[in-house]
């Protein structure tokens, strides 16, 4: 089979992001389409979001890998590093050479070069001046993206954002911010149920994953949803 081109798989994604306008979503298994596609199309080893709480700290959503996934929560946790400025500042961070960050941001700095990670870019998710999170790229290869590449990754981010937030445009209710914290509890359920198939198949946490989300695209159920059966042992996959 030939693959498909860049651009046809560009529009394949932002169809599925676009899909957010409707009523009844998948937040979790959307926002994994969304850095799964970056990641591929843009040449990354890793890519994650990271997305502002009821409270307003940043909390990890998704992620490609665990080793993009320890970077991101290091930073949460040091209260350092190119996602928290690409979400305090509403601009792109990028990092071309990750070594030489050390004397700015020294924990995440030596926390990446220790995962393979030699470049970052840090795309903000905003929608008229409200950001929400950032999209967060790794490579293990040094040099910043063409702008081009920027503006492909920015398209992505604001078109997810706009499906987030679009609620907040047709009502005066706190919907999206509900539904930003729905998606925020439900992956805490994603990471248990992760352990538990992970422990009963002997998987490693992305494998776990792809079993996990692999079983709810198949049955057309919710990937919260398997993750509490799974992790309320009413389910076994």
């Amino acid at each position: 089979m030939v693959s498909r081109t860049r651009e046809a798989q560009l529009t394949a994604t932002f169809v599925t992001l676009a899909d957010t306008l409707v009523a009844d979503y998948d937040v979790v298994d959307l926002l994994h389409t969304l850095i799964s596609t970056c990641a591929e199309l843009l040449d990354a080893a890793g890519a994650g979001l990271t997305l502002a709480a009821a409270d307003g700290q940043l909390e990890v959503l998704a992620s490609t890998s665990e080793e993009s996934r320890l970077v991101e929560l290091m930073q949460l946790r040091a209260g350092e590093g190119p996602c928290i400025e690409a979400y305090l500042t509403g601009t792109v961070v990028a990092v071309p050479d990750v070594a030489e960050v050390t004397d700015i941001w020294p924990l995440f700095a030596n926390k990446a070069l220790a995962q393979g990670f030699r470049s970052v870019h840090c795309i903000p998710m905003q929608l008229r001046g409200e950001t929400i999170g950032s999209l967060n790229l790794f490579r293990c290869t040094l040099g910043r993206l063409p702008d081009d590449d920027i503006a492909v990754a920015r398209g992505l981010a604001d078109i997810a954002t706009i499906g987030i937030l679009h609620q907040r445009a047709m009502s005066e209710s706190d919907v999206a911010r509900q539904q930003l914290q729905q998606a925020l509890d439900s992956r805490v359920l994603i990471e248990q149920a992760k352990g538990v198939l992970a422990h009963t198949h002997s998987l490693d946490m992305n494998g776990a994953f792809t079993l996990l989300r692999s079983y709810a695209r198949q049955n057309g159920v919710r990937l919260q949803d398997v993750a509490r059966d799974v992790v309320e042992r009413r389910l076994t996959i």
